[in-house]
Protein backbone atom coordinates (compact mmCIF):
# COMPACT_ATOMS: atom_id res chain seq x y z
CA UNK A 1 0.00 0.00 0.00
CA UNK A 2 3.08 2.22 0.07
CA UNK A 3 4.90 1.64 -2.62
CA UNK A 4 2.61 3.46 -5.06
CA UNK A 5 4.66 6.01 -6.40
CA UNK A 6 5.21 4.25 -9.76
CA UNK A 7 4.97 1.19 -11.16
CA UNK A 8 8.96 1.25 -11.60
CA UNK A 9 9.11 1.80 -7.60
CA UNK A 10 6.95 -0.81 -6.86
CA UNK A 11 8.43 -3.55 -9.06
CA UNK A 12 12.29 -2.94 -7.71
CA UNK A 13 10.76 -3.16 -4.33
CA UNK A 14 9.16 -6.40 -4.76
CA UNK A 15 12.08 -7.37 -6.36
CA UNK A 16 14.67 -6.51 -3.94
CA UNK A 17 12.55 -7.68 -0.66
CA UNK A 18 12.12 -11.69 -2.21
CA UNK A 19 16.36 -11.19 -2.89
CA UNK A 20 16.17 -10.76 0.88
CA UNK A 21 14.31 -13.77 1.38
CA UNK A 22 10.68 -12.00 2.13
CA UNK A 23 8.04 -15.07 -0.16
CA UNK A 24 5.16 -13.36 1.48
CA UNK A 25 3.51 -10.36 -0.29
CA UNK A 26 0.27 -8.83 0.64
CA UNK A 27 -1.66 -6.22 -1.54
CA UNK A 28 -5.22 -5.40 -1.77
CA UNK A 29 -8.01 -4.18 -4.18
CA UNK A 30 -8.59 -1.19 -2.18
CA UNK A 31 -4.60 -0.38 -2.56
CA UNK A 32 -4.70 2.00 -5.30
CA UNK A 33 -2.81 0.43 -8.29
CA UNK A 34 -0.95 -2.03 -5.72
CA UNK A 35 -2.41 -5.19 -7.68
CA UNK A 36 -1.45 -3.81 -10.72
CA UNK A 37 1.88 -3.26 -10.28
CA UNK A 38 2.49 -6.56 -8.25
CA UNK A 39 0.85 -7.95 -11.45
CA UNK A 40 3.47 -6.21 -13.15
CA UNK A 41 6.47 -7.33 -11.32
CA UNK A 42 5.43 -11.04 -11.31
CA UNK A 43 5.46 -11.16 -14.64
CA UNK A 44 8.48 -9.27 -15.29
CA UNK A 45 10.04 -12.27 -13.01
CA UNK A 46 10.97 -12.43 -9.61
CA UNK A 47 13.96 -14.85 -8.03
CA UNK A 48 11.43 -17.00 -6.95
CA UNK A 49 8.54 -18.56 -8.50
CA UNK A 50 5.47 -18.85 -8.33
CA UNK A 51 5.02 -21.67 -6.54
CA UNK A 52 7.45 -20.34 -3.70
CA UNK A 53 5.69 -16.98 -3.48
CA UNK A 54 2.52 -16.53 -0.83
CA UNK A 55 0.69 -13.97 -2.48
CA UNK A 56 -2.37 -13.03 -0.60
CA UNK A 57 -5.13 -10.41 -1.31
CA UNK A 58 -7.72 -8.22 0.47
CA UNK A 59 -11.27 -7.60 -0.97
CA UNK A 60 -13.93 -5.78 0.84
CA UNK A 61 -16.76 -7.53 2.42
CA UNK A 62 -20.42 -7.32 0.73
CA UNK A 63 -23.70 -8.59 1.50
CA UNK A 64 -24.20 -10.86 -1.85
CA UNK A 65 -21.79 -13.81 -3.00
CA UNK A 66 -21.75 -12.69 -6.67
CA UNK A 67 -20.43 -9.50 -6.21
CA UNK A 68 -17.43 -10.72 -4.04
CA UNK A 69 -16.96 -13.44 -6.78
CA UNK A 70 -16.54 -10.36 -9.82
CA UNK A 71 -13.89 -8.73 -7.27
CA UNK A 72 -12.04 -11.83 -6.99
CA UNK A 73 -12.24 -12.74 -10.56
CA UNK A 74 -10.73 -9.25 -11.54
CA UNK A 75 -8.14 -9.41 -8.94
CA UNK A 76 -6.87 -12.27 -10.53
CA UNK A 77 -6.79 -10.99 -13.68
CA UNK A 78 -4.87 -7.97 -12.45
CA UNK A 79 -2.67 -9.94 -10.64
CA UNK A 80 -2.47 -12.42 -13.52
CA UNK A 81 -2.62 -15.76 -11.69
CA UNK A 82 -4.05 -18.36 -11.30
CA UNK A 83 -4.84 -18.57 -7.46
CA UNK A 84 -4.60 -17.16 -4.49
CA UNK A 85 -2.28 -18.39 -1.52
CA UNK A 86 -4.57 -16.31 1.30
CA UNK A 87 -7.65 -13.95 0.48
CA UNK A 88 -8.36 -11.69 2.91
CA UNK A 89 -12.19 -10.26 3.69
CA UNK A 90 -10.92 -6.72 3.97
CA UNK A 91 -12.15 -4.84 6.70
CA UNK A 92 -14.49 -6.97 8.48
CA UNK A 93 -15.09 -3.96 11.18
CA UNK A 94 -18.87 -3.58 11.67
CA UNK A 95 -21.76 -5.76 12.99
CA UNK A 96 -23.43 -5.49 9.55
CA UNK A 97 -20.10 -6.96 7.83
CA UNK A 98 -20.02 -9.79 10.26
CA UNK A 99 -23.84 -10.76 9.60
CA UNK A 100 -22.90 -10.42 5.70
CA UNK A 101 -20.31 -13.31 6.73
CA UNK A 102 -22.25 -14.97 8.61
CA UNK A 103 -25.48 -14.94 5.79
CA UNK A 104 -26.68 -18.10 3.89
CA UNK A 105 -25.47 -16.23 0.04
CA UNK A 106 -23.09 -13.80 1.82
CA UNK A 107 -19.44 -13.02 0.93
CA UNK A 108 -18.29 -16.24 2.42
CA UNK A 109 -19.74 -18.51 0.39
CA UNK A 110 -18.25 -16.78 -2.51
CA UNK A 111 -15.04 -17.58 -0.92
CA UNK A 112 -15.68 -21.13 0.47
CA UNK A 113 -16.05 -21.53 -3.38
CA UNK A 114 -13.22 -20.00 -4.63
CA UNK A 115 -11.49 -22.54 -1.96
CA UNK A 116 -13.55 -25.10 -3.39
CA UNK A 117 -12.16 -24.51 -6.88
CA UNK A 118 -8.95 -24.20 -6.64
CA UNK A 119 -8.85 -20.12 -7.10
CA UNK A 120 -7.89 -19.82 -3.33
CA UNK A 121 -5.81 -21.83 -0.51
CA UNK A 122 -7.01 -20.16 2.15
CA UNK A 123 -8.95 -17.52 4.12
CA UNK A 124 -9.14 -14.70 6.70
CA UNK A 125 -9.86 -11.12 7.48
CA UNK A 126 -8.11 -8.16 8.15
CA UNK A 127 -9.51 -5.44 10.67
CA UNK A 128 -9.57 -2.39 12.47
CA UNK A 129 -13.11 -3.54 14.57
CA UNK A 130 -13.23 -3.21 18.16
CA UNK A 131 -12.22 -6.29 20.58
CA UNK A 132 -15.50 -7.52 21.02
CA UNK A 133 -15.97 -7.62 17.50
CA UNK A 134 -12.78 -9.17 16.22
CA UNK A 135 -13.69 -11.59 18.88
CA UNK A 136 -16.86 -12.80 17.14
CA UNK A 137 -15.53 -12.99 13.54
CA UNK A 138 -12.77 -15.44 15.51
CA UNK A 139 -15.12 -17.82 16.78
CA UNK A 140 -16.95 -18.54 13.72
CA UNK A 141 -14.50 -20.54 13.18
CA UNK A 142 -14.74 -19.40 9.09
CA UNK A 143 -11.49 -18.29 9.29
CA UNK A 144 -7.97 -19.39 8.96
CA UNK A 145 -5.81 -16.44 9.80
CA UNK A 146 -6.44 -12.52 10.85
CA UNK A 147 -4.71 -9.40 10.31
CA UNK A 148 -4.76 -7.02 13.04
CA UNK A 149 -3.81 -4.27 14.67
CA UNK A 150 -1.50 -5.25 17.59
CA UNK A 151 1.82 -3.74 18.92
CA UNK A 152 3.83 -2.42 21.50
CA UNK A 153 2.14 0.81 21.95
CA UNK A 154 -1.64 -0.80 21.12
CA UNK A 155 -2.45 -4.16 23.49
CA UNK A 156 -6.10 -3.69 23.44
CA UNK A 157 -6.24 -6.92 21.20
CA UNK A 158 -4.02 -9.17 22.76
CA UNK A 159 -7.29 -11.78 23.83
CA UNK A 160 -7.86 -11.73 20.05
CA UNK A 161 -4.02 -12.89 19.56
CA UNK A 162 -4.75 -15.00 22.37
CA UNK A 163 -8.10 -16.84 20.95
CA UNK A 164 -6.73 -16.58 17.49
CA UNK A 165 -3.59 -19.09 18.72
CA UNK A 166 -6.40 -21.42 20.46
CA UNK A 167 -7.34 -22.06 17.14
CA UNK A 168 -4.62 -22.48 15.39
CA UNK A 169 -4.73 -19.52 12.94
CA UNK A 170 -2.24 -17.01 11.26
CA UNK A 171 -1.97 -14.03 13.31
CA UNK A 172 -0.53 -10.90 11.16
CA UNK A 173 -0.14 -8.01 12.34
CA UNK A 174 -0.74 -4.73 10.64
CA UNK A 175 2.13 -2.11 10.38
CA UNK A 176 3.78 -2.26 13.47
CA UNK A 177 6.05 0.20 12.26
CA UNK A 178 3.76 3.11 11.21
CA UNK A 179 0.43 2.45 12.85
CA UNK A 180 2.31 1.55 15.86
CA UNK A 181 3.70 5.18 16.08
CA UNK A 182 5.36 6.27 13.10
CA UNK A 183 8.45 4.38 14.51
CA UNK A 184 10.31 5.00 11.78
CA UNK A 185 10.64 8.39 12.54
CA UNK A 186 10.45 8.48 16.56
CA UNK A 187 10.65 11.44 18.80
CA UNK A 188 13.98 12.11 20.64
CA UNK A 189 12.73 11.49 23.82
CA UNK A 190 11.31 8.07 22.87
CA UNK A 191 14.60 7.08 21.55
CA UNK A 192 16.01 8.02 24.65
CA UNK A 193 13.90 6.37 26.37
CA UNK A 194 13.97 3.41 24.42
CA UNK A 195 18.17 3.57 24.09
CA UNK A 196 20.51 1.05 23.54
CA UNK A 197 17.75 0.13 21.33
CA UNK A 198 15.57 1.51 18.81
CA UNK A 199 12.32 2.38 19.39
CA UNK A 200 11.20 -0.09 15.63
CA UNK A 201 13.93 -2.41 16.78
CA UNK A 202 11.73 -2.87 20.32
CA UNK A 203 8.55 -2.87 18.91
CA UNK A 204 10.01 -5.62 16.38
CA UNK A 205 11.41 -7.77 18.90
CA UNK A 206 8.05 -7.19 21.35
CA UNK A 207 6.35 -8.71 18.46
CA UNK A 208 8.50 -11.66 16.80
CA UNK A 209 9.95 -13.07 20.89
CA UNK A 210 5.93 -13.91 20.37
CA UNK A 211 6.22 -17.16 19.27
CA UNK A 212 1.93 -16.92 18.41
CA UNK A 213 2.10 -14.54 15.83
CA UNK A 214 3.27 -15.61 11.93
CA UNK A 215 3.71 -12.14 10.50
CA UNK A 216 4.58 -8.62 10.70
CA UNK A 217 4.03 -6.55 7.30
CA UNK A 218 6.60 -4.68 6.72
CA UNK A 219 4.92 -1.91 4.15
CA UNK A 220 8.20 -0.58 2.37
CA UNK A 221 7.96 2.51 0.17
CA UNK A 222 10.96 1.93 -1.55
CA UNK A 223 13.70 -1.05 -1.76
CA UNK A 224 15.88 0.84 0.62
CA UNK A 225 13.17 0.73 3.67
CA UNK A 226 13.66 -2.89 3.76
CA UNK A 227 17.66 -2.95 4.56
CA UNK A 228 17.17 -2.48 8.59
CA UNK A 229 14.00 -4.60 9.60
CA UNK A 230 15.24 -7.22 7.55
CA UNK A 231 18.26 -7.18 10.02
CA UNK A 232 16.11 -8.23 12.94
CA UNK A 233 13.45 -10.60 11.35
CA UNK A 234 15.56 -13.85 12.25
CA UNK A 235 15.31 -12.36 15.91
CA UNK A 236 12.61 -14.57 17.31
CA UNK A 237 14.09 -15.78 20.74
CA UNK A 238 12.64 -14.98 23.91
CA UNK A 239 13.31 -11.18 25.09
CA UNK A 240 16.44 -10.49 26.77
CA UNK A 241 16.62 -8.73 30.13
CA UNK A 242 18.17 -5.59 28.85
CA UNK A 243 15.02 -5.22 26.18
CA UNK A 244 12.84 -6.14 29.50
CA UNK A 245 14.60 -3.62 31.40
CA UNK A 246 13.53 -0.90 28.84
CA UNK A 247 10.52 -2.12 28.80
CA UNK A 248 9.57 -1.19 32.13
CA UNK A 249 11.46 2.08 31.72
CA UNK A 250 8.73 3.00 29.45
CA UNK A 251 5.80 1.67 31.21
CA UNK A 252 7.55 3.40 34.64
CA UNK A 253 7.76 6.79 32.52
CA UNK A 254 4.57 6.61 31.36
CA UNK A 255 3.32 6.23 34.36
CA UNK A 256 5.08 9.08 36.23
CA UNK A 257 4.56 11.65 33.58
CA UNK A 258 0.94 11.02 33.55
CA UNK A 259 0.35 11.22 37.05
CA UNK A 260 -3.25 10.68 38.03
CA UNK A 261 -4.06 11.45 34.58
CA UNK A 262 -2.96 8.49 32.82
CA UNK A 263 -5.77 6.74 31.33
CA UNK A 264 -5.18 2.73 32.02
CA UNK A 265 -7.21 1.32 28.66
CA UNK A 266 -10.05 -0.32 30.48
CA UNK A 267 -12.55 0.97 28.05
CA UNK A 268 -14.95 1.03 30.73
CA UNK A 269 -15.60 4.40 29.75
CA UNK A 270 -17.76 3.78 26.10
CA UNK A 271 -20.86 3.49 24.90
CA UNK A 272 -20.27 7.15 24.85
CA UNK A 273 -23.82 8.61 23.91
CA UNK A 274 -21.91 11.31 21.46
CA UNK A 275 -20.22 7.90 19.85
CA UNK A 276 -16.74 9.58 21.25
CA UNK A 277 -13.94 7.18 20.91
CA UNK A 278 -13.00 7.63 24.51
CA UNK A 279 -10.26 4.92 25.08
CA UNK A 280 -8.38 5.44 21.50
CA UNK A 281 -8.09 9.83 21.95
CA UNK A 282 -6.96 8.98 25.81
CA UNK A 283 -4.36 6.67 24.39
CA UNK A 284 -2.99 8.93 22.02
CA UNK A 285 -2.55 11.72 24.46
CA UNK A 286 -0.75 8.82 26.72
CA UNK A 287 1.83 9.20 24.23
CA UNK A 288 2.33 12.08 23.19
CA UNK A 289 2.64 13.55 26.75
CA UNK A 290 4.72 10.43 27.89
CA UNK A 291 6.63 10.06 24.57
CA UNK A 292 6.58 13.19 22.75
CA UNK A 293 4.83 11.12 20.29
CA UNK A 294 2.78 14.15 19.16
CA UNK A 295 3.10 13.59 14.99
CA UNK A 296 2.00 10.09 15.56
CA UNK A 297 -0.99 11.45 17.65
CA UNK A 298 -1.79 14.08 15.32
CA UNK A 299 -1.64 11.86 12.41
CA UNK A 300 -4.27 9.45 14.14
CA UNK A 301 -6.53 12.01 15.88
CA UNK A 302 -7.16 13.48 12.33
CA UNK A 303 -8.79 10.39 11.48
CA UNK A 304 -11.11 10.33 13.40
CA UNK A 305 -14.89 11.43 11.57
CA UNK A 306 -12.56 10.92 8.09
CA UNK A 307 -12.25 7.25 7.62
CA UNK A 308 -15.54 6.18 8.28
CA UNK A 309 -15.54 1.86 9.48
CA UNK A 310 -11.86 2.30 9.37
CA UNK A 311 -11.38 4.38 12.39
CA UNK A 312 -14.48 5.01 14.13
CA UNK A 313 -15.74 7.39 16.94
CA UNK A 314 -16.06 11.13 16.90
CA UNK A 315 -13.47 13.37 17.88
CA UNK A 316 -13.19 14.62 21.71
CA UNK A 317 -14.63 18.33 21.08
CA UNK A 318 -18.11 16.66 20.92
CA UNK A 319 -18.08 16.10 24.33
CA UNK A 320 -21.30 17.53 25.64
CA UNK A 321 -19.92 17.34 29.80
CA UNK A 322 -23.06 14.60 29.63
CA UNK A 323 -21.26 12.96 32.54
CA UNK A 324 -21.88 9.69 31.25
CA UNK A 325 -18.67 8.02 31.24
CA UNK A 326 -17.57 9.17 34.79
CA UNK A 327 -18.88 6.96 37.46
CA UNK A 328 -17.69 4.16 35.05
CA UNK A 329 -13.72 5.57 35.14
CA UNK A 330 -12.08 3.00 37.66
CA UNK A 331 -9.40 6.12 37.91
CA UNK A 332 -12.01 8.74 38.35
CA UNK A 333 -10.42 10.48 35.52
CA UNK A 334 -12.05 13.94 34.24
CA UNK A 335 -12.86 12.92 30.72
CA UNK A 336 -14.06 15.46 29.56
CA UNK A 337 -11.92 17.93 30.56
CA UNK A 338 -8.86 15.18 29.15
CA UNK A 339 -10.66 15.13 25.65
CA UNK A 340 -10.64 18.91 25.46
CA UNK A 341 -7.38 19.00 26.39
CA UNK A 342 -6.03 16.30 23.67
CA UNK A 343 -8.18 18.29 21.20
CA UNK A 344 -6.44 21.19 21.45
CA UNK A 345 -2.55 19.35 20.98
CA UNK A 346 -3.93 16.91 18.31
CA UNK A 347 -6.38 19.02 15.91
CA UNK A 348 -5.63 20.09 12.74
CA UNK A 349 -6.79 19.80 9.19
CA UNK A 350 -8.39 16.49 7.94
CA UNK A 351 -6.47 14.59 5.65
CA UNK A 352 -7.76 12.71 1.86
CA UNK A 353 -7.35 8.36 3.25
CA UNK A 354 -6.32 6.14 0.03
CA UNK A 355 -9.41 4.24 0.16
CA UNK A 356 -11.56 7.72 -0.37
Amino acid sequence: MRYLSSEENAHHTVQRAVELGINHLETARAYGNSEHYLGAALKAGLPLTRDRLYITSKISPTPHADSFDRALDQSLQTLGVDYLDSLAIHGLNTEEHLAWITAANGCMRAAQQAVADGRVRHIGFSTHAPLNLILQAIATDQFEFVCLHYNLFFQRNAAAVALAHTKDMGIFIISPADKGGMLFTPPDRLVELCHPFSPLELNYRFLLSDRRITTLSLGAATPGELDWPLTVADRDEPLTGEELAVLDRLQTHQMQALGTERCSQCYECLPCPETINIPEILRLRNLAIAYDMTTFGEYRYRMLENAGHWFPGRRGDRCTDCGDCLPRCPETLDIPALLRDTHQRLSGSPRRRLWQ
